[in-house]
C-alpha cells in the first residue's frame, strides 16, 4: 500500500517519541475527534517550516490508522486520559499522503499528479478490488468502497515551489483536491498542512470547505505548533544549557493570540541537544527567496526592514498571503509572505523581527548590493566603530553626516526614529562584538544605545543622542542618570554623545564627543 492504512506515520511517530526532546502535543487529537464525521471536518493548518506540522501529522496517522495497535505509543501522553481516546484509536481507514514526495523522474506537473493518482488507484484496487474505468474520477473509486476515510495530507503546497509549475498547473492541482474532498460522503476528516494558506482564485474558492488556520488568524490550534514559555522552562530543567534566558533571546519572539510567547521549536530542540545557541532554523527556509523579494521591491520595503533591525516595530495591516502569490509585487504581499514563512512576527497590527536568530539574517540582507545606499552605510560601519574606539570624534561625526546626506528619504530625520535608523546602520558592524540594545534600562533612566562587549578587548559604550541641543548635554545626561550602572564592571567604558543641529542658516551638521569613563 502507498497511502491507505500504511505504517509510515506509525514508524515516524515512534521515532519522534524516542528522541531525547519531545513536547507532548497529543491533545490536538482530542480537538479533531469532535469533528470526525461532521460537516465541519476539513482543516488546513499552515505554519513556517519546522514548526511541528509533520510531527503532528504523523501523530494523527499513528493514532487513527486501523490495522495497528499503537496504544503503547500513546499510553503516557495526555490524550490517553481523555474520554474520546478509546473511541477512535486505530479505528479508522487513513489515507496518509506526504505531498512533498516526488516520483522519479518528476519534470512536470503531469508526472507529479499522475503518480499520486496511480498510488490512490492501486491502493483501492488492492484493498477493495476496485478497477478504474478509463476517464473515471478518483472520487468514484472511493465511493464504490462504501467506506469512510480520514485523509491526512502533509506539505500540501510543496509542489507550488517547483519551477515547472505554471498557472494552469496550480489551477489543475486545486481542482484535483476539490474533486477528491468537496462534499464527498467518504470523507470523515481531512487534515492538511503546509506553509502556504490555500490559494483564493475566485469568489468561490475551490477549497473553501477547508477552515484555514495560520500564524495570523489561529486562536484554536496555536498551542500545538511551536513551544510556549512553560514548555521551554520545563525542557531547561532537563537540559540546563543554554539557559531559559538565552533561549528566549535567540528563539522567542512569535506570539499567540493572547500575546504570550511562542518559541521556534526546531531551534530550541537543537540548542538544548547541542548545548549551544546557533542559527539552526534560518538555513532551512527560503530566506534567499525573501531577500530576492525585498530586492525586487527595495524602495517599498527596505525602510521597514531597517526600522525593524533598529528595534522599531512597523505598523501595518496584513490580510494574508496565498499560494497563488509566489511572485510578490507589493509591500503588503512581501511583508505577509515574511510572516507566513516565519521571518517576521505579527501581533496587534505591528511587525517585528522575532529574535536574535532572525536578526542576524536580516542584518546580512542589509549588506547586499541591491540595498544600494543602505548597504554602503552598513559596509562602512566597521570604520565607524573603529573611529569610536579610537576616540576620533571628528571621524565619527563625518561618517554619520555622510550617511545622513545620502539620498535615502527615510534617513532624513523626519522624526526620532529616522535618527535611530541612521545610528543603527552606522554601527551595525558593532553587533559582531557587542550586544547592542536600544532604550535599555540603566541607572536612573533609559540609555539610547548600550554596547555591551561580547568579546574581551572591547570597551563598553554608552551612546546618547540629542537633537538641536549639544553633545555636552548628552554626556551630562549619561553621568547624571548613572547610565554606567549596567556596564560598570568593564575595564574600559566610553561615553559617546551625538547631536544633530539645524541653525538659522539651515546648515545641518552632526557633532560628536567621546569621553573615557574614569
Amino acid at each position: 500500500m502507498y497511502y491507505l492504512d500504511t505504517d509510515i506515520p506509525v514508524e515516524l511517530f515512534q521515532r519522534v517519541l524516542k528522541k531525547k526532546i519531545y513536547v507532548d502535543k497529543s491533545m490536538l487529537i482530542d480537538k479533531f475527534n469532535d469533528f470526525i464525521g461532521s460537516e465541519d471536518c476539513y482543516f488546513c493548518i499552515t505554519r513556517p517550516r519546522r514548526f511541528g506540522k509533520t510531527i503532528n501529522a504523523n501523530m494523527l496517522g499513528a493514532y487513527y490508522t486501523q490495522g495497528y495497535d499503537t496504544r503503547e505509543l500513546f499510553k503516557d501522553l495526555r490524550i490517553a486520559q481523555t474520554v474520546s481516546y478509546e473511541e477512535h484509536i486505530n479505528k479508522h481507514h487513513v489515507i496518509y499522503i506526504d505531498f512533498s514526495r516526488l516520483p522519479d523522474p518528476c519534470n512536470s506537473y503531469e508526472e507529479y499528479i499522475s503518480w499520486i493518482k496511480y498510488c490512490l488507484q492501486d491502493d483501492l484496487k488492492k484493498g477493495y478490488g476496485i478497477e478504474k474505468v478509463p476517464g473515471e474520477p478518483i472520487q468514484n473509486l472511493f465511493e464504490k468502497t462504501n467506506e469512510k476515510f480520514i485523509f491526512i495530507m502533509d506539505e500540501w503546497d510543496s509542489i507550488f515551489y517547483k519551477d515547472f509549475m505554471q498557472e494552469k498547473d496550480k489551477k489543475a492541482y486545486l481542482e484535483f483536491l476539490k474533486g477528491l474532498f468537496k462534499t464527498q460522503p467518504y470523507v470523515e476528516l481531512a487534515y492538511m498542512t503546509g506553509v502556504l494558506p490555500i490559494a483564493k482564485y475566485s469568489t468561490g474558492s475551490e477549497l473553501n470547505m477547508f477552515r484555514e488556520y495560520n500564524f495570523m488568524n489561529d486562536t484554536i490550534y496555536e498551542d500545538y505548533f511551536g513551544f510556549d514559555e512553560k514548555e521551554v522552562k520545563e525542557l531547561t530543567q532537563q537540559y540546563p544549557k543554554p539557559s531559559f534566558e538565552v533561549l528566549k533571546k535567540w528563539y522567542d519572539g512569535y506570539y499567540k493570540s493572547d500575546g504570550t510567547s511562542l518559541f521556534n521549536p526546531r531551534s530550541v530542540s537543537l540548542a538544548l541537544q547541542k548545548g549551544k545557541c546557533k542559527n539552526y532554523w534560518t538555513e532551512t527556509g527560503p530566506m534567499n527567496e525573501i531577500a530576492e523579494y525585498i530586492e525586487h521591491n527595495v524602495d517599498e520595503v527596505r525602510e521597514d526592514i531597517v526600522k525593524m533591525v533598529a528595534g522599531i516595530p512597523v505598523e501595518v495591516e496584513l490580510e494574508g498571503y496565498a499560494a497563488s502569490q509566489l511572485q510578490l509585487d507589493s509591500r503588503d504581499e512581501i511583508l505577509s509572505a515574511m510572516v507566513v514563512f516565519g521571518f517576521l512576527s505579527y501581533h496587534d497590527g505591528f511587525l517585528r523581527i522575532p529574535n536574535h536568530e532572525l536578526m542576524e539574517k536580516f542584518q546580512r540582507v542589509l549588506k547586499r548590493k541591491s540595498m544600494g545606499g543602505v548597504a554602503d552605510i552598513v559596509n562602512n560601519s566597521k570604520n565607524v566603530l573603529d573611529a569610536t574606539i579610537a576616540l576620533d570624534e571628528q571621524k565619527v561625526a563625518q561618517y554619520i553626516e555622510e550617511a545622513h546626506d545620502r539620498e535615502i528619504p527615510f534617513l532624513q530625520y523626519n522624526n526620532e526614529n529616522s535618527l535611530s535608523c541612521v545610528i543603527t546602520l552606522c554601527y551595525l558592524y558593532a553587533r559582531n562584538s557587542y550586544e547592542v540594545t536600544r532604550e535599555d534600562k540603566s541607572g536612573k533612566g533609559f540609555v539610547d544605545y548600550l554596547f555591551t562587549p561580547k568579546k574581551k578587548g572591547y570597551p563598553a559604550i554608552i551612546l546618547e543622542l540629542k537633537y538641536n541641543k549639544s553633545v555636552e548635554e548628552a554626556i551630562d545626561q549619561i553621568k547624571k542618570k548613572n547610565y554606567v550602572e549596567r556596564v560598570k564592571d568593564f575595564d574600559e567604558i566610553l561615553f559617546v554623545g551625538i547631536n544633530y543641529s539645524t541653525d538659522a542658516d539651515e546648515h545641518k551638521h552632526h557633532d560628536c564627543i567621546i569621553e573615557k569613563y574614569k
